[in-house]
């Protein structure tokens, strides 16, 4: 029998990272298909395509380099082309990009087809509130989508440094191919039924991950910058029970969770540049554009994203590190007014204390 395709949309960082993982699991699982597609947005280096030196080489030289990706992995420059036949889609992309992917998708993709999204961040929804990205590709494309969130930097995973990671998904049969697919010795998955705790949890860490940056960037310390992620992870737990009340606060505790918070407020992209947004006072899209290789930023638009949500239902003061962190990213507020406004944070005060234990 035919084994089940994998395509994987997007090969950024992460995306090559993942692709690595997944070519060398199809290669060696029977019931899966050796070939794996990844999309690739066609660009010219050196006056070649990236595709061809993907194909040629085994190795994405614009935001892989130094590592080889299995022969099996195969650079297409075509969504419709790279998704057609395929069992599984694994979506990686910047978040803002996923909406017109899906669209390009609809009746070009297996109608039994998988959905995985490895994207941090949320869609803006009508009416002042935010949708999770599954959910988009859920309704656009109406297909199961699962998600995988953790303490995952790019470049260490690429190492195959040891690390655990998240997979939510509510279909325990489908969590069990998700798992094989993806797992690795070095890259350990644990599945959990509570998808969209998951998801959120990867969205929500980016805005707190700014937040220390910001506080690298002053020169505040440690014991400040420990306070701010308290802080943003009581944040992240009190967003995730006001607008979705089927969370399991267990979630937390996943790679998904506290892991990944505690990475990327160290050593992830998002506060790398939030740092050099006070140190160099250049704006987020210069510094994109000089530190990231052509890769995007999602810890202010997440920011924008969820304050245009709490502003629509008047409740910014309840979450004043997310708003601090939006109004900061957009020169409404100088950084060093971030300290100042969490001095007087909803916890601080015995009631709402009270509340959360």
């Amino acid at each position: 029998m035919p084994g089940k395709k994998i395509c994987i949309v997007g090969s950024g960082n992460w995306g090559s990272v993942i692709a690595k993982i997944v070519g060398v699991n199809a290669h060696r699982l029977q019931y899966i298909d050796d070939r794996v597609t990844m999309y690739v947005y066609e660009e010219m280096i050196d006056g070649q395509k990236l595709t061809e030196i993907i194909n040629t080489t085994h190795e994405n030289v614009k935001y892989l380099p130094g590592h080889k990706l299995p022969p099996n992995v195969v650079a297409v420059p075509d969504l419709v082309e790279a998704a057609a036949d395929a069992d599984f889609l694994v979506f990686v992309v910047p978040h803002q990009f996923v909406r017109n992917l899906c669209n390009t998708l609809v009746g070009k993709i297996k109608p039994t087809a998988i959905a995985i999204s490895l994207i941090k961040g949320f869609d803006i929804a009508e009416g002042g509130g935010i949708e999770l990205i599954s959910n988009v590709i859920n309704r656009s494309l109406k297909v199961p989508v699962a998600v995988l969130m953790g303490a995952n930097l790019a470049g260490e995973v690429a190492k195959e440094n040891f690390c655990e990671t998240t997979i939510g998904c509510a279909d325990k049969k489908v969590s069990l191919a998700l798992k094989e697919i993806f797992e690795a010795d070095y890259f350990r998955v644990v599945c959990v039924e509570d998808v969209e705790t998951v998801e959120i949890c990867g969205a929500l860490k980016n805005i707190v991950a700014c937040a220390a940056g910001f506080c690298d960037g002053l020169q505040l310390g440690d014991n400040t910058k420990a306070a701010v992620i308290r802080l943003g992870l009581m944040e992240m737990v009190q967003f995730v029970k006001t607008f979705y009340a089927n969370c399991k606060l267990a979630t937390f505790l996943e790679s998904c969770g506290v892991a990944d918070l505690i990475t990327t407020c160290y050593g992830g992209r998002n506060r790398m540049v939030s740092e050099a947004f006070v140190t160099t006072g250049k704006s987020i899209e210069d510094l994109e554009r000089e530190k990231l290789n052509g890769q995007k930023l999602q810890g202010p638009i997440t920011a924008h994203e969820v304050n245009y949500m709490l502003a629509a239902r008047k409740m910014e003061d309840k979450f004043p590190l997310f708003t601090a962190v939006d109004q900061i990213c957009k020169r409404k507020i100088e950084p060093k007014q971030l300290i100042e406004l969490l001095k007087n944070h909803p916890v601080h005060q015995t009631a709402v204390l009270k509340a959360h234990l």
